[in-house]
């Protein structure tokens, strides 16, 4: 299975997506505008349309209640489930309000949780989740690398290659211990042992 791509309202952040053959577009109420600007095809146009003004003309649409418990970001991805895809971008997830940067972060939280990948792609920045697991990099990367444990605990948290090493220590959510470390110019990686922790890549 390919890629889902979401694209939202908020700041559009670096690059665009590249749809390959068994990738998806699913462009999140407002981000429709951006999918027309940049002569993106959505797949599936989603949301309440309250940002967007109106419902789009689009052959696909699945139009939301404004009155919900989800977020229109979160009955997308659910969407982009439902269709088989455990790897998600999200563009347009950040900036605007930061009520819903934040939601996007859980919801990737839960994503993670579940088996699933997602990347949410800002300006300048990158955020991941990482669930019981490692994530490597290579020595092409450049810039601050920063960790946030997102439960009450991250046991044996392990960060090698960058700057700063960390050797297998418990993280917890009232310290940020792991803000602005540093890539080095080597292979790098990021592993916990249980918990799940919130990744942030930014560039100089």
């Amino acid at each position: 299975m390919g890629i889902c791509y979401l694209i939202g309202a908020g700041d559009f952040g670096d690059g665009e997506p590249v749809k390959k053959p068994g990738d998806c577009i699913i462009a999140v109420d407002a981000g429709y505008r951006y999918c027309r600007e940049r002569n993106l095809e959505a797949d599936l146009v989603v949301g309440d349309f309250d940002s967007l003004g109106s419902r789009p003309d689009h052959p696909h649409v699945l139009c939301l209640r404004p009155e919900k418990d989800e977020t229109d970001m979160m009955v997308a991805i659910e969407e982009g489930i439902r269709r088989g895809y455990n790897r998600f971008v999200i563009y347009g997830g950040t900036g605007g309000r930061i009520s819903h940067t934040l939601a996007n972060v859980q919801v990737m939280t839960d994503l993670a949780a579940r088996g699933a990948e997602a990347i949410l792609v800002g300006i300048s920045c990158r955020m991941m989740i990482l669930h019981n697991g490692e994530m490597c990099f290579g020595p092409e990367n450049q810039g601050y690398l920063s960790i946030f444990c997102c439960g009450d605990r991250a046991v044996g948290v392990t960060e090698e290659g960058l700057k700063y090493s960390l050797d297998r220590v418990v993280l917890v959510k009232e310290n940020p211990v792991g803000v602005s470390n540093e890539f080095a110019g080597k292979p790098s990686r990021v592993a916990v042992e249980e918990g799940t922790l919130l990744i942030v890549l930014e560039s100089y």
